[in-house]
């Protein structure tokens, strides 16, 4: 499993942007060094910089620059439910793209940008849905003009589309933290829930002001729901005002026992005041 992560700090003296660039490249080493243990063959790259983006049109670019598009169907049930197809209207000079899948919060999004950053252009589009299914059609074409016309792109372009339907849906129970912000907040909730066997699949963490609203979704460490008694024992310990238990996303499921070595994931002990996290998962 591959994982991509934005994090916005500051200084905690300053609390504006670090400028110092020893600095910049010590934390940058050090998290390089906890990063590295990957066992898939591939390197974790570490990154930074001074401009502010779209955090969720970065993430799908770190994660197709990852081409963790070419594993999108191992250990995923979700793929099971969709349905891309992609024709050529020669009359019109147009790709036609079909996707029936399921319905969620930014799945327009997560589309359009996967094929602006693949270099197409969209030129007309049919957006609809019924009960808990989309349907979208796409007419585009390469930003050069031409169609698709090798098997090899078409398939290219579902892979990529596949994937990105797939990031964003969550998996597991969502626990959303509410408290005072300070130094130290994530790598706390994050060593709490490594100890009582907890994997994190997604977060978004922010903070506004001096409060720090935290989103988790969790799992245990084989992927499988978690046992409600470990998150009330989590909560005694974090404090039941702070950590409130939210019912599983509609999406949600559990992976498949052969797969569940490919989709384990645990924050450890690593960041200090990030003010924004978000992660997704291969």
């Amino acid at each position: 499993m591959r994982v991509a992560c934005l994090i916005y700090v500051t200084d905690e003296t300053t609390f504006g942007p670090i400028e110092d660039p020893e600095r910049l490249l010590r934390i940058k080493e050090s998290l390089c060094s906890v990063l590295k243990g990957d066992k898939d063959g591939k390197c974790a790259r570490t990154d930074l910089a001074s401009s502010v983006t779209h955090t969720d049109r970065r993430l799908h670019q770190m994660m197709f620059a990852d081409r963790d598009y070419e594993s999108v169907d191992e250990g995923r049930l979700c793929i099971q439910e969709q349905k891309i197809t992609i024709e050529n209207c020669d009359e019109k000079g147009y790709s036609v793209i079909n996707i029936e899948c399921r319905d969620r919060p930014k799945l327009l999004f997560d589309i359009v940008c996967t094929l602006t950053d693949m270099e197409y252009v969209v030129f007309h589009a049919t957006i609809d849905s019924d009960g808990e299914k989309a349907y979208q059609e796409y007419y585009i074409r390469h930003v050069d003009g031409c169609t698709l016309n090798s098997e090899a792109e078409r398939q290219r372009v579902i892979q990529c589309l596949g994937a990105a339907i797939e990031r964003r849906v969550p998996e597991g129970l969502r626990l959303e933290l509410c408290t005072g912000d300070r130094i130290g907040l994530l790598s706390d909730v994050t060593r709490i829930f490594r100890e009582h066997g907890l994997s994190v699949t997604r977060a978004d963490v922010t903070t506004r002001g001096d409060k720090a609203l935290n989103v988790f979704y969790v799992t245990d460490t084989e992927g499988n729901p978690v046992d409600l008694k470990v998150i009330e024992a989590i909560r005694q310990e974090l404090g039941q005002a702070i950590l409130q238990v939210k019912e599983p996303p509609a999406h949600s499921r559990s992976p498949p026992q052969e797969a569940a070595a490919k989709l384990r994931f645990s924050f450890g002990n690593l960041f200090g005041n990030p003010a924004k996290f978000f992660t997704t998962w291969a």
